[in-house]
Order: C-alpha cells, then sequence, then structure tokens
C-alpha cells in the first residue's frame, strides 16, 4: 500500500480498502461477491449488461485553460465545463463514501520507464480491478510503497449520472480532467473504458516530449526487427501479431521513442467471439487458463464449458490475459525501433489488393485516412459496405489534433528508414455478401515475404486508384488474388466500386489537406469527375 492514501489524496471512504490484491485474492473476492463465475478450465466469466462496448457518446474532456489550445475540440472530444465535472465529482466522491468495499491497484501505463504514467484506478467491483490489474503493467511490490499517483480513475458501475447537473448525455459518463488528473467513469460496467482511458492519458502526454503513442500491435522477428501493426477493431491487429515465429511486444497500444517500441500495457485484451483453436492458437489457449477474464462469453450453466461462438450476450465478446499468457511474450515488452509498419483494413468493398507498399507520403495519408469499413448486418440500418475511416486508427482515444501524431509518425518513418505496408484483411471476390473473405493463409504469407524482406525484391505494379505499389507474384499465392479486379466476376463493376471508394477517400482527407505538407497533398486522391 503507497504511503499516498485515499485520505491525502483527498478521497474519504469508511469503505474495507483492498489494495494491490493479486489475481488470485480478486477471482476469489470476485466469486464471493458474486461478480462471476469460474469456467472450465479456470477462467473468469463475467456479464457487462447492457453496454459490451464503449460509450464513444458519453466520454467527456473538461475544458479549461490546460487543454483549451492543445484538445482537438469536436465530435470525437467533446467538452465539459469545470462547473459540470465539479458537480459530477462531489457526486461521485459522495457515492463512493456509501460503498462497503473498494479495490485499489496502482498501476503504470508504459512499459518504457522514462515514459511511464503512475495511474491509480479505484473500482467498486474486484473483477474490475483484476481486469485492469490484468490489462496495465504491475509495479514489483517494492515499488508500491513509494508509488506517487499521477493521474487517479474511479469507476463505479452502479453510479447514475444526471445530464442536468453533469452537462453529459446520459446516466452513463467517462469524464476526463487534465489539469486535476482525473478520471471519473459511471453507469457502464465495460470495463474498457478503464484502459482506453490510461492510454487517452498517454496519447495527451507522449507527443509533448516527441514520443508516438500508437494504437496497434507490435512483435519482434527471430533478428531483432521489430513490426508495428495499426488497425482498427476486427482488422486482425490481435491475431496477426501472436505470430508463433516472432516475439510478442503488446498487442493494442504502444509507443515509440528514440529507442524502442514499449506496450502501454502488461497484458491482452482479444476478441473471443468465433475464435478457432486451429487460426488462433495462442489466443485461444488462454481461454482455458486461471487468470484470464471473459467477458460476456457464453457458459453452460451445468458443464462450465464456453461456447465462444454464442453470440447472444454481445457480438463484441472479449477475453483478458497477462501477456506471458502467450507463450512468446517479450520479456520486457519493448523491442527495438520498427523495420516494418503494417496499416490493417478489413476492406468490405472488395477493392483494396491484399497487400501494397507506401511511400512515406502514403504512410501518413492513410494513416490520417485510418479506413476500414462496416458490413452489412453488424448494426441496424447497414445493408452494404460502409466505409470507416477513423484518423490514426484510434480518433476515439486521440486528445490531440490528428496532425500532431501524423508528423511525428511521418518523421520517424523517415528518420528510420522504416517501410510501410497496407495490408486488407477484409474481402476479395467482390463486396462483402458476394466476395469471400481474405484468407488468413495469404495474409499470413505476404506478411512473412514482407517482415523478412524478399517481398521488397518482388516486381511491383502501380495501383491505377490508389497510386500505391502492388506485388505482381509472390511465392506461394495465386497470383489473382493479388489483382482484385481479377477476383471480380464483373470488372466493370470492380472499377465502378473501386472509384466510389476513392471518392470516399478524397471526400475524408478534405479535413486534413490544410495541415499536411505539399508532398502528402500532392499524393492526395481526388474525387473522380462524373461520368458523362
Amino acid at each position: 500500500m503507497s504511503s499516498i492514501t485515499l485520505t491525502k489524496q483527498g478521497i474519504f471512504s469508511d469503505a474495507e480498502q483492498h489494495w494491490n490484491l493479486g489475481t488470485v485474492l480478486l477471482v476469489e473476492a470476485a466469486l464471493a461477491n458474486g461478480e462471476g463465475v469460474l469456467a472450465q478450465h479456470g477462467p473468469l466469466v463475467v456479464e457487462t449488461g447492457k453496454h459490451t462496448g464503449r460509450s464513444a457518446n458519453d466520454k467527456f474532456t473538461v475544458r479549461d485553460a490546460e487543454t483549451e489550445d492543445s484538445v482537438w475540440w469536436g465530435k470525437t472530444n467533446k467538452a465539459m465545463t469545470p462547473d459540470h465535472f465539479a458537480a459530477l465529482k462531489a457526486d461521485f466522491m459522495q457515492a463512493l463514501a456509501s460503498k462497503d468495499k473498494l479495490y485499489i491497484a496502482d498501476l503504470f501505463g508504459g512499459s518504457q520507464a522514462e515514459h511511464r504514467v503512475n495511474v491509480r484506478i479505484i473500482n467498486e467491483l474486484a473483477w474490475h480491478n483484476l481486469f485492469v490489474r490484468t490489462l496495465l503493467v504491475r509495479p514489483e511490490p517494492s515499488e508500491l510503497a513509494d508509488f506517487v499517483p499521477e493521474y487517479t480513475i474511479i469507476d463505479l458501475p452502479s453510479f447514475r449520472a444526471d445530464p442536468a447537473r453533469h452537462g453529459c448525455n446520459s446516466g452513463t459518463v467517462i469524464a476526463v480532467n487534465h489539469t486535476e488528473k482525473l478520471i471519473l467513469i459511471g453507469g457502464t460496467a465495460y470495463a474498457g473504458e478503464m484502459k482506453k482511458s490510461v492510454f487517452g492519458i498517454l496519447n495527451y502526454k507522449l507527443p509533448i516530449k516527441g514520443v508516438m503513442p500508437m494504437h496497434c500491435s507490435a512483435n519482434i522477428g527471430p533478428n531483432g526487427d521489430t513490426a508495428v501493426f495499426f488497425g482498427l477493431s476486427g482488422t486482425g491487429k490481435t491475431t496477426l501479431s501472436a505470430d508463433a515465429s516472432r516475439t510478442l511486444i503488446g498487442d493494442d497500444e504502444h509507443g515509440w521513442s528514440d529507442t524502442a517500441v514499449f506496450n502501454f500495457e502488461g497484458g491482452c485484451y482479444a476478441k473471443m467471439i468465433r475464435l478457432s483453436a486451429e487460426a488462433e492458437p495462442e489466443i485461444h489457449a488462454t481461454t482455458k487458463r486461471f487468470g484470464t477474464v471473459l467477458e460476456n462469453v457464453v457458459i453452460h450453466p451445468v458443464t462450465r464449458e464456453l461456447d465462444l461462438d454464442d453470440n447472444s450476450l454481445a457480438e463484441n465478446t472479449r477475453g483478458a490475459y497477462p501477456i506471458d499468457f502467450i507463450p512468446n511474450a517479450s520479456e520486457h515488452n519493448l523491442g527495438p525501433v520498427p523495420k516494418n509498419i503494417i496499416m490493417l483494413t478489413a476492406d468490405a468493398f472488395g477493392v483494396l489488393p491484399p497487400i501494397a507498399r507506401l511511400s512515406p507520403e502514403q504512410a501518413m495519408y492513410h494513416f490520417l485516412s485510418g479506413y476500414t469499413a462496416k458490413v452489412a448486418g453488424t448494426e441496424i440500418g447497414v445493408t452494404e459496405p460502409e466505409a470507416t475511416f477513423s484518423t490514426c486508427f484510434g480518433a476515439p482515444f486521440m486528445p490531440r489534433h490528428p496532425s500532431v501524431y501524423g508528423n511525428l509518425l511521418k518523421e520517424r518513418i523517415a528518420n528510420g528508414g522504416v517501410t510501410c505496408w497496407l495490408v486488407n484483411t477484409g474481402w476479395t471476390g467482390g463486396k462483402y455478401g458476394v466476395g469471400t473473405r481474405m484468407p488468413i493463409k495469404v495474409t499470413r504469407a505476404l506478411l512473412n515475404a514482407a517482415l523478412d524482406g524478399s517481398l521488397n525484391n518482388a516486381q511491383f505494379r502501380i495501383d491505377e486508384n490508389f497510386g500505391f505499389e502492388v506485388p505482381v507474384s509472390v511465392p506461394g499465392v495465386d497470383s489473382k488474388i493479388l489483382d482484385p479486379r481479377q477476383t471480380w466476376p464483373d470488372g466493370q463493376e470492380y472499377d465502378a466500386t473501386a472509384l466510389k471508394l476513392v471518392g470516399l477517400f478524397a471526400e475524408n482527407f478534405e479535413q486534413f489537406e490544410s495541415h499536411v505538407d505539399d508532398a502528402v497533398r500532392q499524393i492526395a486522391l481526388q474525387v473522380p469527375e462524373p461520368a458523362v
């Protein structure tokens, strides 16, 4: 327990306080509290209720002298007044004081010591404390007595916000105050809000130090070559980085300093829905480990067997587990600066090739675009593939203007001689509903060739729609799949769909044109001329 007590922080409660408990004690507490059940083989299975994912519309940042000119205000970063936050904080403190039990964890965000942030998390649920302890970096016991929290997160799922009093949208609220270094989370039991709050802290702090924060996975090859995988949810970040032939640095959040790529976390948070032991053996094995936390995974009430294919509780079923559950994980959660950058997209239009090589300017363009696509049926009203652009492959977690992160990336690519690739893990042979999902064997074969350097020796063509370089042939891969147009039954339909996607890229990028240099503007895609 730290010498900096809750009382010294101005947080008062007569609750029974449980400080820095380990996995076994937190699992015991969660079971005793009725928060979850143990599945066959030992993982803790919990349900998050109404909220099975992040509540993006309920997140706010306090707009004050600290953040007025440093935060990119708008749809992603919504403002809360200091007065509204003060009222919210007062009500949170009153709610906290009424709890019988509190679970407190002192943790690090960041594995590279000189760039980490000290975070204290206060929970009313034992499984939430287990989750965040699993996901963040755990201090050594000797570091806990002198632990000084820089930021504090209070997470109370039972709290209900009042939109009129607190200046929010609903009974759910995530409020970030960078001046007070306090984050309040209420009205949601989705534990991922805590981990993403820490990600947001580092995304706010690190660019000032010249460190590039990234929503990405990362691994290291046998020759010490680091690869970084950018991508939105569902594009394959976790799956493709958990490669038995390479050492895993982390699956979701990293920093790129002058000397290293370092994991922000000490655990992984993987999608579990329809997880396959054949396609993803390392991740699947974690579902049979004590210490794993499974969210909204269906479990048989008698046998306690898991049904990973059942989405009746949520499509976004998740598993949190320590990174050392992956057999070939990095001991120190960091590696050398990268040799390759992979930008993953799940193109449901079936237009993009399975792999393309990008120039530094094209890399910045696609990084700022952050493209993937929703497929029909995933959301109410989505009947056709729908383009999704999330700048920096993580707009909800980027407090500063995207150009801050984009310019950092471009500078680091240029200085480090990094090779950049765009990889489509989406559809081939037609759009979603017509074509098929890109075979993972093809993706892995192309990635292996990119990462071992052999792909750089291939013959390339210039894609007529996007201008990037596409390999003509790769050993072990059917050449037809490298040219998306050849995989479509109707070439003219492909051309029309490709022009539509180019137009969507161009329209989206208009918001960034004034924030990039001439070299990037020159390669930017243009809205196609209407057909005569």
